[in-house]
């Protein structure tokens, strides 16, 4: 194999399929990157679970295939001058040439690196900016805990033309729905997606229209040159969408922003795990925490209460979680008691809230 490529384009490719590689792979061919070269440069790589696809604009002097380790690719591509690259094949290495820079990487056997999932069918697109916005609402309610698989997905229900999205770790639930662009009118389609590669997959796709593909347990999505399909979890999940709905006899909105930056600051004398407390009261909101060997805050914000006067507390993060995901200026926060949770959403008007978020209240001490 021998190819010419610029510097900058392979850097971003590299970097991009080298972030799904195991940090301890079950096998060592699953910690490389596969080069193949034809009509244009591919570079894949897999891990049983997630895999990607990317395709670049190369100049190919001669067509092969090679296995090189991709962490190493990555940190020596964006490391390298401000020049085109080179890389040869010459027996058990690939030279890397860029000005006068030159690295010879063993390679690995191309024989014995897994073959790549199939591409499901699409089922459809969205804009990737309306798809990262959406996962980037959701996500942070997923579970990290990989006892309990189903809380460390995402669950994608897909009727028509509308998308929900939802996750929840069982002490908040986040939902955001969306229009898209279906393949077809018919579609209805619901799936777990792991959380981690939705947001990987968001971060690094959001400049164009990304297409949605399901298949038999497995997702795929692609977007300009570049593509990832990953191992559907198990579809079983919570009805999430009765909790959401309910009479909430206190509402309390108010300004995002300024309640983000005030919840930040008090924050900074609560001691891990102890809560942030809310007083709401007829145009305010009180916010305090501390009262330990640390120390305590407190700021007041305006507000427009309806309902009547409340006390009630949350861990910190999972609060910021809430309302960092509302797109608007003003956040509507949905209360009954101080002992039941709150769901903090957009302030809908005539239309309805496209992002819901379900908190657990904490006791107060």
């Amino acid at each position: 194999m021998k190819i010419r490529v610029n510097r900058d384009v392979l850097a971003d490719a590299v970097a991009w399929a080298a972030r799904i590689l195991p940090s301890r792979p079950v096998v060592p061919v699953l910690s490389g990157l596969l080069l193949e070269a034809g009509e244009e440069l591919t570079l894949s790589a897999f891990d049983y679970d997630v895999s990607a696809r990317a395709m670049i604009d190369a100049e190919v002097v001669e067509e092969g295939r090679v296995l090189i380790p991709g962490r190493l690719l990555a940190e020596i591509s964006r490391s390298l001058p401000a020049d085109d690259v080179e890389i040869v094949t010459e027996g058990p290495e690939a030279v890397l040439t860029c000005g006068s820079a030159e690295f010879g990487l063993i390679t690995m056997p191309v024989e014995d690196f897994p073959t790549l999932p199939v591409m499901p069918p699409s089922i459809g697109a969205i804009g990737g900016g309306v798809f990262a916005s959406a996962v980037g609402q959701v996500a942070p309610a997923a579970s990290r805990d990989d006892t309990l698989p189903m809380l460390t997905g995402i669950r994608v229900d897909i009727e028509g033309e509308s998308v929900a999205m939802a996750a929840t770790d069982r002490y908040r639930i986040a939902a955001r729905d969306f229009a898209w662009r279906p393949a077809g009118p018919d579609i209805a389609v619901s799936a777990m997606v792991p959380a981690r590669v939705l947001v990987e997959v968001a971060k690094s796709l959001r400049g164009g229209e990304v297409s949605v593909a399901m298949g038999d347990g497995v997702a795929g999505f692609e977007s300009v040159g570049r593509s990832t399909t990953v191992r559907l979890l198990d579809e079983q999940f919570i009805d999430y969408r009765a909790r959401l709905t309910a009479d909430w006899s206190i509402r309390a909105d108010v300004a995002v922003a300024p309640f983000v930056g005030a919840i930040k600051r008090v924050a900074l004398v609560a001691e891990r795990n102890t809560a942030i407390r809310l007083s709401f009261s007829q145009g305010q909101v009180l916010i305090q925490a501390g009262g330990g060997d640390i120390g305590r805050g407190a700021e007041v914000v305006p507000c427009e209460l309806t309902g009547d006067d409340i006390q009630i507390a949350f861990q910190s993060q999972f609060l910021l979680d809430g309302l960092t995901g509302i797109e608007g200026e003003l956040a509507r926060i949905n209360m009954e008691s101080p002992t039941r949770p709150a769901l903090i959403q957009d302030v809908p008007g005539d239309a309805q809230p496209v992002f819901r978020y379900l908190v657990m209240s904490l006791r107060q001490t």
